[in-house]
């Protein structure tokens, strides 16, 4: 199968849509490993956050240790990720938990993307190179086993998701939340519009 399809580089646009790989990928695996497509994600634990709890706990194992060792590599990103953001904010007492500091790599990613340093969409471009590398990393090198497909599988999200990004958009946005804030700054000083 992996044979089969074109290989995959950062920033281009995906070769076809997620949900259409995990159709061709689920015709043509067996069942024990077609059913871990369900945990491929680039959540660490979409089941769990999605029921409004937090990445405290580690992610429960899938049996499979390439989509394991990638879900705890995700987890300590974002939990570095909001432990540096409240930081940075002097939000210092938002975090219930201290985030591991290991895999070092995704602690250091963590503290770069929020640094000042940096505009927030190069953050996001600076942890997704990261997370592409990573996946690479985790997969090893042979291409024809069920690691290769959920690797193939999470860059397609990653290239799904770097569409998402919008630099005008982005600085609409931007500047009209900014100009809001001005306005109720001003208003709530007793300043006329």
């Amino acid at each position: 199968m992996m044979a089969q399809l074109p290989s995959l580089v950062y920033e281009q646009k995906p070769p076809m849509s997620s949900t259409a790989f995990k159709k061709l990928a689920l015709a043509l695996m067996d069942e024990s490993d077609s059913a871990l497509l369900d945990h491929v994600s680039l959540d660490p634990d979409p089941d769990r956050f999605s029921a409004g709890q937090s990445y405290a706990e580690p992610t429960p194992s899938t049996g499979c240790e390439f989509i394991d060792n990638w879900r705890a590599w995700e987890r300590v990103l974002r939990l570095n990720l909001a432990k540096n953001r409240a930081v940075k904010l002097k939000r210092e007492g938002s975090s219930t938990i201290e985030p591991p500091y290991y895999p070092a790599d995704a602690v250091s990613v963590a503290s770069k993307a929020v640094s000042g340093d940096i505009s927030p969409l190069d953050g996001e471009i600076l942890i997704d190179k990261a997370r592409w590398g990573t996946i690479e990393y985790l997969a090893g090198n042979d291409y024809f086993d069920r690691n290769s497909v959920y690797a193939y599988l999470l860059k397609i999200l990653l290239l799904e998701r770097r569409l998402s990004f919008n630099k005008e958009k982005g600085f609409s946005e931007y500047k009209s939340l900014y100009a809001s804030i001005i306005e109720s700054a001003h208003n709530s000083l007793g300043e006329p519009k």
